[in-house]
Formats: structure tokens, sequence, C-alpha cells
């Protein structure tokens, strides 16, 4: 019963830890999105270089009749 439990509470803090640090990378991005005037289409926390960050994904409008562009923006989780 014990090993349940001490399973059950070890797999709540690693989901929990995820969690808030992909809530915090969909607030970053939908500053980013805001600043260029587009919209946000994927916002997922990555690890690069053993550092936390956030990979922004937008879709910004066209300008001048060309395609609509899709920008990659990474940022740092803090």
């Amino acid at each position: 019963m014990m090993k349940k439990v001490f399973l059950f509470v070890m797999i709540t803090a690693f989901l929990g830890t995820d969690s808030v640090l992909a809530a915090g990378c969909t607030e970053v991005g939908k500053g980013i999105a805001t600043q260029k005037n587009g919209v946000l289409v994927r916002s997922k926390p990555v690890v690069q270089d053993g550092k936390d960050m956030c990979m922004i994904v937008v879709v910004v409008p066209a300008r001048d009749g060309e395609k609509l562009r899709r920008v990659e923006v990474f940022v740092p989780a803090d």
C-alpha cells in the first residue's frame, strides 16, 4: 500500500511541474502573439542546452499580398 501511495505522489509531482511550465509558456505565447499581431498556434515547454525554454509558434497575417507567415520563437521559461 505504501508503494502505491509513494508512486502516486511522485507521478503527481512530476505532472504538476510540467503543467505549471506549460501554463507559463501559454501566457508567454499569448503575449508574443499580441506583439506580432498574430495568432498563437503552439506553445510548448522544451529543454535546450539543459535550460527550460518555451517554443512559441505564431501565425502572422500577410502583408502586401504575401502568404501568412509562421514565426517560431524560443524564449526562456523563467
